[in-house]
């Protein structure tokens, strides 16, 4: 099959078995990401990956190269799914934990993931630059002619891996003869972790994009003459990394696995030392539910003020791919983030993902870095977020706002930030942008119906009264790690479609899970399900409410809008009264009683019969 028509016949494939990236993905045994790069034409599957494509092909009577399409096949459609090679979440949690496991003691539990993730990015970088050298090597008929085009022009690859940085030479897998310095000196390492801040310093040199992000640690640092990590310590997490079931090539990870690995290592830590992490880690497929619902197109531009490790930027781009894979033209994604940790895994991840994605470091509440010229924030036509929930915010930061973006759009808020966030998201969309932001349940209902005046309350009803919110869908609970809390995601649209105007979409998703642990999750049919129920916008019993904005501004309403208040996810049959239910209750009392009384008098009359 030639590889240029590869995206066609995935295309052809999915149609034929109507099947969708994530489960071609599952057939194939690779990833969601690689499915998703393949037919988008981004990259072209290696011989072995080819060859299960090819088979597929044949089974499903898919024409490829060669093949008249118009003529069917009488070929069996294959019934049996294998299951992805992928690492699960459980075998990366559990690589992590055994990785982090080899190190405690020597360092305060938070501080592990500052050694362990530009570690793990450094044997992804290396198990994809030896994918790509696989590849040429495809193409060229030889590993070794393949390695010597590499060395000799590092454009073909997408990061240049000098010998010193290739995980088989640190692993001690493969030998390499360090060369000596200009005065003719030895260079060797004393001890693994030289040998890891040599590597990485050696990979900076030879790709400075990765500057700040993969030599983010000194491996050899000490402190009082002694080193921070034992380098016997150091060599047991290599070795754990080094482990095969944990490869992390072009065709063996998910979706923004490393920012998964830095939420895993952040609820860990946190467990241990018995702090909170500080903050809420988007999961994977609330990230997917935010994209499907966002519907991005290509070209467009999407921004994360808050954006940690990326995941939900990543996710956007890999949805528009996945709803247009004939589009060449990527979204052009910018996101902020305060954490310095979070940052770097942000830049880690849009590397990793091949994916530009502009990024800077600050406090986006008090100092948004992207701006126009006028010095106004800058719009998008897209903006995800799951701001910090109930964050309390100083009221001089919403009185003195050189931006203008409370006191124009509802007024100042008090206590909690979440109506704060959500004004903050409106300057940032475009004239007709639209929004989706995950918050906790009460941003939803606080003061609604409360004699006293309410200030998030009053914002709620300017963003209502401004027909400015498109829906509110109620996440189920347990979801989120370092909360039980169900949470909702908030849609917003400044330029809604006609057949919207004047209404909110209202969506109890609060049963749509599947029990995990620790914690519950969406399946991914029940993301698209959902994201198809709001964008069609329609009232199904049980699940749907459509409200109109009269409906929320009438007094028993209040403007309160959780999707509980308006939707009634319980059961139709009959819930007897208050007194029926104690009768009954006594009723179950006294048949116990009876029954007590039958079983002692039998066992009396066995003693009986037995002493006889």
């Amino acid at each position: 099959m030639n590889p240029a028509a590869v995206p066609s016949v995935l295309r052809r494939l999915r149609a034929e078995l109507e099947l969708t990236q994530q489960q071609l993905a599952d057939e194939l045994g690779v990833s969601f990401a690689t499915v998703n790069r393949w037919e988008s034409g981004g990259t072209r599957p290696q011989h072995a990956a080819m060859a299960a494509i090819a088979a597929l092909a044949e089974g499903a009577g898919v024409a490829v190269e060669g093949e008249d399409a118009s003529q069917p096949s009488t070929a069996v459609r294959p019934r049996r799914r294998r299951t992805s090679d992928a690492p699960s979440t459980k075998s990366m949690e559990q690589m992590l934990w055994d990785a982090a496991c080899s190190i405690r003691g020597e360092k305060d539990a938070p501080r592990f993931k500052d050694y362990l993730l530009p570690l793990l990015f450094l044997k992804r970088l290396s198990d994809v630059f030896d994918d790509e050298v696989a590849r040429l090597a495809e193409e060229y008929g030889d590993q070794a002619v393949a390695l010597e085009i590499a060395e000799a022009d590092h454009s073909l690859l997408r990061f240049y891996l000098p010998p010193e940085a290739r995980w088989g030479v640190i692993s001690g897998r493969e030998e390499y003869v360090w060369p000596a310095d200009e005065r003719g000196r030895a260079t060797t390492p004393r001890d693994i972790g030289e040998h890891l801040t040599k590597a990485v310093r050696a990979v900076v040199k030879h790709n400075p994009v990765l500057a700040g992000v993969v030599d983010a640690v000194d491996f050899a640092a000490e402190r009082n003459g002694e080193r921070d990590i034992n380098p016997a310590k150091l060599r047991g997490v290599v070795e754990t990394f080094s482990d095969p079931r944990y490869r992390l090539g072009l065709a063996d990870v998910q979706p923004d696995f490393l920012g998964r690995a830095y939420e895993y290592l952040l609820r860990k830590f946190a467990e241990g030392s018995g702090q909170s992490a500080g903050e809420f880690f988007t999961p994977t497929e609330v990230g997917f539910l935010m994209a499907y619902l966002m519907r991005p197109r290509p070209g467009e531009t999407a921004h994360d003020y808050a954006c940690g490790s990326a995941g939900l930027l990543i996710k956007l781009q890999l949805v528009a791919r996945e709803l247009d894979p004939m589009s060449q033209v990527p979204l052009k994604l910018f996101g902020q983030e305060l954490q310095a940790e979070s940052y770097a895994v942000a830049q880690m991840n849009s590397i990793i993902h091949d994916m530009d994605v502009e990024l800077q470091r600050g406090d986006t509440m008090i100092n948004p870095k992207f701006r126009k010229p006028n010095g106004r924030l800058a719009q998008y036509d897209i903006v995800v977020a799951n701001p910090m929930w109930n964050q309390p915010l100083s009221a001089d930061l919403f009185l003195n706002d050189p931006f203008d973006r409370f006191t124009t759009a509802g007024g100042v808020t008090s206590g909690k930030g979440d109506w704060a966030w959500l004004q903050h998201t409106l300057s940032c969309m475009a004239p007709d942008g639209r929004a989706a932001v995950v918050l906790d349940t009460g941003a939803m209902t606080r003061g609604s119906g409360s004699k006293n005046e309410d200030k998030e309350r009053n914002i709620r009803k300017w963003f209502v009264d401004h027909d400015l919110i498109d829906g509110v869908i109620l996440l189920p609970e347990n979801l989120f790690y370092n909360t039980t809390a169900a949470g909702v995601v908030v849609l917003l649209n400044k330029k809604k479609p006609a057949c919207r105007k004047g209404k909110v979409t209202l969506l109890n998703a609060g049963a749509a899970y599947r029990k995990g642990r620790p914690k519950n999750y969406l399946a991914e049919g029940d993301i698209r399900t959902i994201a198809q129920m709001f964008d069609a916008g329609e009232a199904v019993e049980g699940e749907v409410a459509v409200v109109t904005l009269e409906q929320l501004q009438a007094p028993d309403a209040d403007y309160n809008l959780n999707p509980s208040r308006w939707v009634s996810a319980g059961s139709d049959a009959e819930v007897p009264d208050v007194p029926t239910l104690i009768k009954e209750f006594f009723d179950v009392l006294e048949e116990e009683r009876a029954i007590q009384q039958a079983l002692t008098g039998a066992l009396k009359a066995l003693q009986g019969s037995s002493d006889a």
